[in-house]
């Protein structure tokens, strides 16, 4: 008879949680490359708010570190990197690019993008010789992104781009002006790499040990969202897996933990108080987010200006374990400008203080302004610590 499955608190989980994604411990050494590893994949988003939220995610975790080394691990000349379509839009380890072959298939099955291409076969020959004879180009020096239209009302071009890049036949490595930069995989992708082949089997199997590593502690739904895996395939493949079933105290699913995940919870690690992007791999899938911090959360970006209640790009705050409260930055000049801080635990004045101070060093501002707190009379306090902090 096998062993019934360990048990772990809520606590416990979201202390295995934060180690496991780099923010509980020593700050990670080795530069953002690190972190790329440790998370197995950094979202990428248009938006820049004091900084892009790629960059924010390699500050959450190792400090005070200079942007420009952040972009040279991703996309500079010794870089080993990929884009692609994990959860969202990534930044990947290139040694990962076989293990998305099974999405590449889907996509060549499929056989079209979500756009309409009025004549796919000239087009993606078009981009393919022009990448051949020119070597790598951006959409713009392509022919251009867009028709002139609204946002996703692009090219031809671009959309012929785009559709080679899903089924693998392109590869973006590199990034100018933050523009995809397009080549041809044949040419981009080392022949080690390329030449691995695996079944979509083989390819969830590896993705699933890879999220259960970057998150910890994870119910299947988990593992499936963060690497942007369909559910039957998670449940087909987890048996096969190095992950081992875990019940945590709260959670209504069974979950399983990557070896090692636990040593966390014999040892005294040293914590932080930080502002966390909202596209963040600890906070960006909401539901798991509410069930190991008990904290809702989601990004008003894209909501009409008077219907937001935390801010435009409001910022989950970490103190120590949890998250305390939200932070909707901005700046004016050398001046880091909380818009919104909101509060959500009696502790978080001095955590959020700590957070806004210390980003606001790596942005280089030399001073905090708050425009809104709530609640309200909690302004003074905040305002006391940031005093403090500086």
């Amino acid at each position: 008879m096998s062993a019934p499955p360990m048990t772990m608190s809520a606590d416990e989980a979201r202390r295995v949680t934060l180690f496991a994604q780099g923010l509980l411990g020593p700050r990670l050494r080795g530069g953002a490359a690190t972190t790329l590893r440790r998370l197995g994949g950094v979202q990428l988003d248009t938006i820049s708010v004091l900084a892009r939220s790629h960059e924010l995610v390699a500050y959450a975790r190792h400090g005070a570190i200079p942007r420009t080394s952040i972009e040279a691990a991703y996309w500079g000349p010794r870089s080993a990197t990929f884009e692609y379509w994990s959860h969202a839009a990534c930044v990947l380890p290139l040694e990962e690019w076989p293990l998305y072959e099974f999405r590449r298939r889907a996509f060549r099955v499929r056989g079209r993008r979500w756009h309409f291409l009025e004549d796919a076969a000239a087009s993606c020959a078009e981009v393919i010789a022009r990448l051949r004879n020119e070597g790598p180009l951006t959409a713009r020096e392509l022919g251009g992104a867009k028709k002139g239209g609204t946002w996703w009302d692009w090219s031809e071009i671009k959309i012929a781009a785009e559709w080679l890049l899903d089924t693998g036949e392109l590869v973006c490595r590199e990034r100018r002006g933050f523009q995809r930069v397009y080549d041809l995989a044949e040419r981009a992708i080392p022949p080690d790499v390329a030449q691995v082949e695996w079944s979509d089997e083989e390819c969830a199997t590896l993705l699933v040990q890879s999220a259960g590593r970057s998150l910890g502690v994870a119910t299947a739904r988990d593992l499936a969202v963060y690497k942007g895996l369909p559910a039957t395939l998670v449940q087909r493949v987890l048996r096969h897996t190095d992950l081992e079933p875990v019940l945590v105290q709260g959670w209504a699913r069974p979950a399983f933990v990557a070896p090692g995940a636990t040593d966390v919870l014999t040892r005294r690690v040293t914590s932080r108080n930080l502002l966390i992007s909202p596209f963040d791999s600890l906070t960006w899938d909401r539901e798991r987010t509410k069930r190991v911090f008990g904290f809702a959360h989601r990004l008003e970006a894209y909501v009409p200006r008077h219907m937001r209640q935390h801010g435009y790009f409001a910022m989950p705050v970490l103190g120590g374990n949890r998250l305390v409260g939200l932070v909707d930055p901005g700046r004016r000049g050398h001046t880091l400008v909380a818009k919104q801080i909101t509060l959500v635990t009696k502790a978080a004045a001095r955590r959020v203080a700590a957070a806004l101070v210390e980003a606001a060093s790596w942005v280089d501002c030399h001073d905090v302004a708050i425009e809104r707190v709530d609640p309200v009379e909690r302004t003074s306090e905040v305002e006391a610590f940031i005093a403090d902090y500086r």
